[in-house]
């Protein structure tokens, strides 16, 4: 479920990884477990984790190596970190806290302590998550409480929902200095609209990554919608580097890179908690392919 937090758990003793897997998912988290450094850095860049529980002594590279490599990608380096040893020397730990390492708890270890690290680790993480690292905009605990107090709101209140597909591909070909770019025109074509046609009142958001929300009055909806399709039309070829300027037509015939809208209102509910109005903003795209 896309509500449960997801641990990546790398340790090389298979029973104790298979211990943490088979405790953790009964308390309700995702686990993912790796025996190998390198596979746990590729895995932590393929889907990043909410929590890694990383040991130091892997066959492969050492927890250190790992913990650098996590924190060198901007998608994973605030991901927090948990070591998990059998060292127990001052220097060790001095290390793991200089790479950004959150906690350090040794072997033996009381398995109900480590779930409690887990617990404040992750609690911490959402407490400080709360402007999105490119943008500057709200996401996390923000959004979920501006979403949560429409449950309760009379007004004429209605959410887009706007998705830009196509990024990770395009990320892949041009590198993330481009694919931010793009998130940041992206985000500077909504706040315009909202300034120019909103009011002091809306809110600008993120519910994931390349997953943008704007909470407004139902009656102002139409008019921000149309501004911002227009301005990515206008504006869609110069997200391309000039040397690839002359692809960009077929790119956006070939729906490389676009801009999906979902829309859901006051009126579309009623919803009986927060979690049934998130499902009907995600299902509300025109188009998800």
């Amino acid at each position: 479920m896309a509500d449960k937090s997801h641990i990546l758990i790398v340790e090389d003793d298979l029973d104790l990884s298979e211990m943490l897997n088979a405790y953790f998912r009964v308390q309700g988290y995702e686990v993912q477990t790796a025996a190998w450094g390198e596979d746990a850095v590729r895995l932590t860049q393929e889907e990043p984790p909410d929590l890694v529980v990383l040991d130091i002594r892997l066959p492969d590279i050492d927890g250190y190596e790992v913990c650098r490599r996590v924190r060198q990608h901007r998608r994973t380096q605030d991901v927090p970190i948990i070591f998990l040893t059998e060292k127990r020397d001052r220097v060790d730990k001095l290390t793991g806290l200089e790479l950004g390492v959150v906690d350090y708890i040794t072997k033996p270890f009381d398995i109900q302590e480590l779930r409690l690290r887990v617990r404040n680790a992750l609690q911490r993480a959402r407490q400080t998550s709360v402007l999105n690292p490119v943008t500057n905009m709200p996401e996390g605990q923000l959004v979920e409480e501006k979403l949560g107090a429409l449950l309760l709101s009379d007004e004429n209140w209605s959410v887009l929902l706007m998705t830009i597909v196509g990024l990770d591909g395009f990320r892949e070909l041009y590198g993330f200095v481009a694919s931010d770019d793009v998130l940041r025109a992206v985000s500077l074509m909504m706040n315009n609209a909202v300034r120019e046609f909103g009011s002091d009142t809306d809110f600008i958001g993120h519910l994931a990554p390349h997953d943008f929300i704007i909470i407004t009055n139902q009656d102002h909806v139409v008019p921000i919608r149309e501004r911002i399709e227009t301005r990515l039309r206008e504006s869609m070829a110069y997200f391309y580097p000039l040397k690839d300027r002359d692809k960009a037509k077929q790119a956006m015939e070939e729906n490389r890179l676009k801009l999906v809208i979902g829309q859901v209102g006051h009126t579309s509910g009623p919803f009986d908690d927060l979690k049934a109005l998130k499902q009907a903003v995600l299902d509300s795209h025109e188009d998800k392919d």
